[in-house]
């Protein structure tokens, strides 16, 4: 005989009701998206099947192959969603701090120190993905290339309207730092996020051709 649900395991099961009635809703090619992302980034695009998503995601093969070619292209598009997605976020914190290069950022590199502490967090999804693919073709790689090269012209913007003595040198470290915290934040935990803004602070300062102003810098 079944136990009787208590009211917080009621309350679970209905959320779930809920929340797969509204998946089972979207468009089939979202749904597919949702899952591929969820899946790759915990699992890794090598190590998930196309059946493993087409079971969780719950459409038909036929649809999810009207939608994307092959895997590899699925993995792509999963990709270019969360491009997009980090460059929304990226230039809302520059915007944040309109006309202030410096703080542009410090805002930056507390927000990024500050997502790579977060439950579940596991790496950053393009590093993981140029790891996994080594072909120079490979339709994903080049997208996570061509993100880590828009990172470093972005940043290399912000620094050369800040006056930093050597722009190009001060962008290329901070990449290097972002990059490096993201790969170790699964080993090293909330210590990579210290590290991360204390380094990214010295470099930032030591650049700068004008006295520091510190204004409070959120993490969220």
């Amino acid at each position: 005989m079944a136990a009787p649900l208590t009211r917080r395991s009621a309350k679970n099961v209905r959320h779930e009701k809920t929340r797969s009635i509204a998946h089972v809703a979207k468009p089939a090619r979202q749904r597919i998206l949702e899952t591929a992302n969820r899946l790759f980034y915990q699992q890794g695009s090598r190590a998930v099947g196309i059946d493993t998503v087409i079971a969780e995601s719950g459409v038909a093969k036929m649809s999810l192959y009207r939608s994307f070619r092959s895997k590899d292209d699925l993995i792509a598009a999963c990709l270019e969603e969360r491009n997009t997605r980090y460059w929304q976020w990226f230039d809302s914190v520059v915007a944040e701090n309109e006309g202030n290069p410096r703080e542009q950022l410090r805002a930056l590199i507390h927000r990024m120190a500050r997502r790579t502490t977060k439950p579940g967090y596991r790496g950053c999804p393009f590093l993981n993905t140029a790891l996994d693919y080594e072909d120079a073709a490979h339709p994903a790689r080049q997208l996570a290339v061509r993100h880590k090269k828009t990172l470093a012209a972005k940043l290399l913007a912000i620094c050369r309207r800040q006056d930093a003595r050597d722009p190009e040198a001060l962008a290329r470290q901070l990449v290097l730092l972002i990059n490096g915290a993201q790969a170790t934040a699964g080993m090293l935990g909330e210590a990579t996020q210290l590290e991360l803004v204390q380094a990214a602070e010295f470099l930032i300062d030591r650049q700068s051709t004008k006295p520091a102003r510190r204004h409070k810098t959120s993490s969220t």
